[in-house]
């Protein structure tokens, strides 16, 4: 007995432990919406995406600062047979040669963002040790030289990056503002999928314990004549129904819970009991102030504004292609050399050096003219689509819009009918308990019962579907009456 009472308390203490490990949760779909933007493998990705955009930018705004480099090589081993005449034999003959070499720079570089061109300053000394014969060393010092190198042929990179840089940063930010409110309708819908099947549990449930209790019953009265037997087996048919319906209720449930709690990247043994929401914001939006603010808001604007600069850069780099090309170089500075090192500094000469570089195009059968016209006429297809997108997108917003202004009146009639519904439910089903209505009506009564009750779910999912969406459009907070924000200095401490 000892030993059964041991495995007792054991068994009991295993099923508490399992229990204590299932944690329920009641949320409301603020609360799922707020879990995701913090938990979700997709808020994530969206955070992750916008630091890889800082850090671009970043690069283009260090690209643009002077540089500082340092480079040498400490030691330069060569050993070779060169071909070489002998003047003592008057015949060439391969020697061999051995030398060592070493050399270290520091280079100041600045790129001009006005010329595109590039300023530099350079530091430089080298020392060769001829390892054969009587094993010579010698020095060379470059201790300051400028220079400057610049392309002349109308085409300026910078120029285009500093304007197109901007924007592609300023778009990131936005698309993550955006991307927040696309994780919010994911989320929405994630989470109406699970209300959806918890409701309809809730609806199987009470069928079958109702269709039980109206079977029992149907057996009493068809003992007494009151009930016929087609109506008895309508009734068992429906009982039958109930079973089934049930057992792919807590199917369904088990699927929506699974979804959503890999999407919140909660723990899987984790129950959510959603709280549906009971009102929905008083709000009508203005569509002209709503396509206003889309217009004003939106990232595909700013991709807009991206792609034809873009386009103009091309063109402009095409054009600089198709006549001459000019560049120059010019660098002065002052260079020595000895045979000891510390003489190496003492008494610099000049060294100077200028070059133009001309490249002009003599026959190339058209391909240079070729190419800058299809630069402008790849930048006129640009404009044409972008300014059919911008119609698109200014119709679709207008249209999601309306839909929602109409939507929170299908809340509210759906709402209606569910309580009516409920309430014929409840009538026939007393009328049907005394005999006034047959098992037809009854059925009936209940199906409308539950086609009221999912429809109401489904006109609020479509409620809170369009109320996100047109914060995805807009980027604006139409309750509050201000314009979506995100704390970019707390994703880049993470």
């Amino acid at each position: 007995m000892k030993y059964i009472y041991i495995s007792f308390f054991l068994l009991t203490l295993l099923v508490l432990s399992g229990k204590a490990q299932e944690q329920v949760l009641s949320l409301t779909l603020d609360d799922v919406v707020g879990i995701a933007s913090e938990k979700s493998l997709q808020a994530f990705r969206n955070e992750n995406m916008y630091l890889a955009s800082y850090w671009e930018y970043r690069y283009f705004k260090a690209d643009r600062l002077p540089s500082l480099t340092l480079s040498t090589n400490p030691l330069d081993f060569n050993r070779y047979r060169r071909k070489e005449y002998n003047f003592q034999t008057n015949e060439e003959e391969f020697v061999l040669r051995e030398y060592l070499n070493s050399d270290l720079s520091l280079s100041l570089s600045q790129k001009v963002g006005l010329t595109g061109g590039t300023i530099f300053l350079n530091s430089a000394v080298e020392m060769i040790k001829n390892l054969n014969g009587e094993k010579n060393t010698s020095y060379q010092a470059s201790p300051v030289s400028i220079g400057f190198s610049q392309q002349l042929n109308g085409y300026n990179s910078m120029r285009w990056k500093a304007k197109i840089e901007p924007l592609k940063f300023e778009m990131a930010k936005k698309e993550l503002i955006q991307s927040k409110e696309v994780l919010s309708i994911n989320t929405a819908d994630k989470f109406f999928d699970l209300v959806s099947a918890q409701i309809q549990l809730k609806i199987a449930e009470t069928n079958l314990a109702s269709a039980d209790t109206l079977y029992k019953i149907g057996k009493g009265r068809f003992q007494v004549g009151t009930v016929t037997q087609d109506e008895l087996l309508s009734l068992e048919l429906n009982l039958l129904r109930a079973k089934q319906d049930l057992t792919k209720a807590h199917s369904v449930l088990q699927r929506s819970q699974s979804g959503l709690n890999s999407f919140l990247a909660i723990d899987k043994t984790t129950q959510i009991n959603c709280i549906v929401p009971e009102k929905i914001p008083d709000l009508r939006v203005k569509a002209d102030e709503a396509v206003g603010q889309a217009i004003q808001n939106n990232p595909d604007m700013i991709s807009h504004l991206q792609q034809l600069l873009e386009e103009d850069e091309k063109v402009a780099k095409a054009k600089s292609e198709t006549g001459f090309n000019t560049s120059i170089y010019a660098l002065y500075g002052l260079n020595q050399s000895a045979e000891d090192f510390a003489d190496v500094y003492n008494d610099p000469e000049r060294s100077q050096r200028f070059q133009l570089g001309v490249s002009i195009p003599v026959l190339d059968w058209g391909k240079r003219r070729g190419r800058y016209q299809m630069a402008e006429s790849n930048r006129e297809v640009a404009k044409a689509r972008i300014k059919q997108e911008r119609i698109d997108f200014e119709q679709q917003v207008y249209q999601d819009i309306i839909e929602f202004n109409l939507q929170s009146e299908q809340v509210t009639n759906a709402a209606l009918a569910d309580t009516v519904a409920q309430k014929g439910y409840e009538v026939t089903l007393q009328r049907f308990l005394i005999g006034k209505v047959d098992v037809l009506k009854l059925n009936t009564a209940r199906n409308d019962l539950e086609t009221a009750r999912s429809r109401y779910v489904e006109e609020l999912r479509k409620y809170w579907n369009y109320y996100y969406r047109i914060r995805m459009w807009t980027l604006f907070d139409f309750v509050k009456g201000e314009t979506l924000s995100a704390e970019y200095d707390k994703i880049l401490q993470k």
